[in-house]
């Protein structure tokens, strides 16, 4: 068997879990290769996972992304690449199904970056490209057999589906250039240093913090674990003694299913399964079991080492003795995670310091290759940073001062939404984790307004929004929009005083106003944009009753009110959610009131009440209504169940006036 021995190896994505093992085994045992590592520091990766290599002289470290074609080009004939090791990669399944082009953009577009690379300059005898057991798809639970490496390929989720598709892109450059390729298909891995959205890492937290274990559906799907050392062994087996043009199955035969990984968690915490693990809502496909046969590796002369209560134990105490490892990860620990991949992300340096990314860096004059900062030396205390539109409007005001009550950088954004270079320009200058919409036309003083602007509030309303949540999905940027749940009246199906309120996929059925037909079109629209979170607010309402936006405010101004129960947004209590849903990177539609309805007679007899007990109103219908007002206005209410089971201590709407408003307002 031939032995291939590397001079100037290339591994992508080595600040990430699996690589980092890799790399600092090879930069260990083989001080005579020079080891160049280029990873573009994503939410997963964590330069703290390289410091047993940091001072080592046959290590380099580029910050960079594979899908740059020149930087790619100029490291590997800069360095003189003879090897590539590839796995950088977006990993995480549950990711994939909210933001599967990302996972297009960096699988399969970056692989073929490499690949092409390659193929133009001629230099590289091996090439490793590292995907997954999961491109296999679903093994049969009563097979005795796992899949060889000659199986035909069934993915199941976007995520095997960029792995499997990048897999014919190698075997196409080692066919058709005639590429030294070797592919390595794993099951799963564990160990010190994972980001925890991932299972193991992730139950171990939680038990540190004494919170409940959350399991997808019934915990029977099975899965095979590998210790990362034996993985990081199996990687160096395959370089030396690989076949070019090979498949190797990197597995175990010692299967476990989810629940019980949970139950051996909780034993090693000594905490009470019946009690620490909850059942939560499935993936939407989640595969039952993944299989693999490991026979070609093994002749290799691989084998596992670490068994699974050892290799567990392991990892429980490398955790408990770093538990601040990776800085805030409570959006990682949620049972369904969305962590963004984004590039204004979280960088996490050597010092174990979090900044914002900057643009990627590389030099000749330095071993560590690390970008400047202009926080260095004063590390900001928070990585988020929010770049809020609508400055000069009630939500825009009122957001920035809940970022500056949290320690949240911020800015407001300058451009106008309708104008994509003044959007871009922002983006560029601000560099945000995360992007406010509360920007947008309702009319001055009110909607009426709109029917008589129509184009002005097109241009705001539709074509601007459109515009920022295109140039936010450009940059990888989660949009929180504040739209209108006024696209709805009640009906038969729907009827007034039946608590039963319009969902967040009913279709809106108010054509009222020419604010609400702007405010359902541009939310069927967004639809298309998987970067999105849409908040539908109704007649806002907060403790600030001197203004003239406060529905509150309103109607104790108007002489006469019609009286109709409706949902209502209590902006005290549910802007500060909307950050903290910025923070778990909550995507898609939400109807965004208190749950339950108030009608404006219970409105004003609060405010007799609490804060003029000599105030006096009259009603009228809407009939009446109809002859002083130009356009006619949505009553209707959402049901809040989906926004209170993701925050189960958000108050009814009645409870949340007089906490938030009323209480603090009250006249003695």
């Amino acid at each position: 068997m031939a032995t291939y021995t590397p001079k100037n190896i290339l591994i992508t994505g080595a600040a990430g879990f699996i690589a980092s093992h890799v790399a600092n085994r090879l930069i260990r045992n083989y001080p005579d290769y020079k080891i160049v590592v280029l990873d573009k520091l994503d939410y997963c990766s964590n330069l703290k996972n390289l410091l047993p290599s940091k001072s080592s002289p046959n290590f380099k470290f580029v910050k960079g992304d594979i899908g740059s074609a020149d930087l790619v080009n100029f490291l590997l004939i800069t360095e003189s690449i003879d090897t590539i090791m590839h796995f950088a990669a977006q990993t995480h399944v549950d990711n994939s199904f909210g933001n599967s082009f990302e996972f297009t953009k960096n699988n399969i577009y970056g692989t073929h970056v490499l690949l092409e690379a390659c193929k133009v300059t001629g230099q590289i005898r091996r090439f490793i490209h590292v995907s997954t057991d999961e491109v296999y798809g679903e093994t049969d639970e009563d097979a005795v057999v796992g899949n060889h490496e000659a199986s035909q390929l069934l993915p199941t989720n976007p995520y095997s589906a960029t792995k499997a598709g990048a897999e014919m892109l190698v075997m196409a450059y080692g066919r058709s250039y005639g590429l030294p390729v070797i592919t390595t298909r794993g099951n799963n891995v564990y160990g010190p240093n994972q980001f925890p959205e991932k299972l193991i890492p992730k139950f171990i937290l939680l038990a540190m913090q004494g919170k409940p274990l959350p399991i997808h559906g019934d915990g029977s799907n099975v899965r095979s674990y590998l210790y990362c050392e034996d993985v990081a062994e199996a990687f160096e087996v395959i370089l030396h003694k690989g076949e070019v043009g090979h498949v190797y199955n990197i597995g175990t035969k010692k299967e476990r299913r989810v629940i019980d990984v949970a139950k051996d968690i909780c034993r090693l915490f000594s905490m009470d399964p019946e009690k620490s693990i909850k059942f939560v809502e499935n993936r939407p496909f989640n595969d039952q079991r993944y299989f693999l046969d490991d026979q070609k590796l093994t002749i290799l002369g691989w084998s596992e080492q670490t068994t699974w209560d050892e290799g567990l134990r392991k990892t429980m105490e490398w955790y408990i003795n770093n538990p601040d490892w990776w800085g805030d990860v409570s959006g990682a620990l949620l049972p369904h995670p969305r962590m963004l991949m984004m590039p204004g992300g979280i960088e996490r340096h050597f010092d174990g310091s979090e900044e914002g990314k900057s643009a990627s860096y590389v030099s000749n004059n330095t071993r560590m290759l690390v970008p400047p900062s202009k926080s260095i030396g004063s590390p900001r205390k928070h990585s988020l940073k929010f770049l809020i539109y609508g400055r000069t409007g009630w939500l825009g005001g009122l957001l920035g001062k809940i970022c500056e009550k949290q320690g949240i950088s911020f800015e407001y954004g300058r451009g106008r939404l309708e104008d994509r270079s003044s959007l871009l320009a922002d983006i560029q200058n601000v560099k945000p984790t995360h992007v406010f919409n509360a920007a947008g036309v309702t009319g001055r003083p009110n909607v009426d307004w709109c029917e008589s602007h129509k184009t002005e509030t097109i241009r705001a309303n539709v074509a601007g929004t459109l515009t920022l949540a295109d140039v936010c999905r450009e940059h990888g940027l989660l949009m929180m929009n504040f739209a209108t749940g006024c696209i709805f009246e009640y009906d038969a199906a729907h009827p007034e005083g039946s608590g039963i309120g319009f969902k967040e996929e009913d279709k809106p059925n108010f054509i009222g106003s020419f604010y609400s037909k702007t405010k359902a079109m541009v939310e069927e629209l967004l639809k298309e944009y998987d970067n999105v979170c849409t908040l539908r607010v109704r007649m806002p309402i907060s403790s600030d009753l001197s203004n003239p936006r406060n529905f509150i405010t309103k109607i104790s101004r108007y002489n006469k009110v019609v009286n109709i129960p409706n949902s209502m947004t209590i902006l005290d209590e549910l802007l500060p959610i909307s950050v903290e849903m910025a923070k778990r990177n909550l995507r898609g539609i939400w109807n965004f009131t208190n749950p339950g309805v108030v009608s404006h007679n219970e409105i004003l007899e609060m405010y007799k009440q609490y804060i003029d007990p000599n105030f006096k109103w009259a009603n009228f219908t809407l009939e009446e209504q109809a002859k002083v007002i130009v356009a006619p206005r949505s009553n209707n209410e959402l049901d809040a169940s989906k926004l209170k089971k993701e925050f189960p201590e958000l108050l009814s709407i009645k409870e949340s006036l007089i906490k938030y408003v009323f209480e603090p307002n009250k006249k003695n």
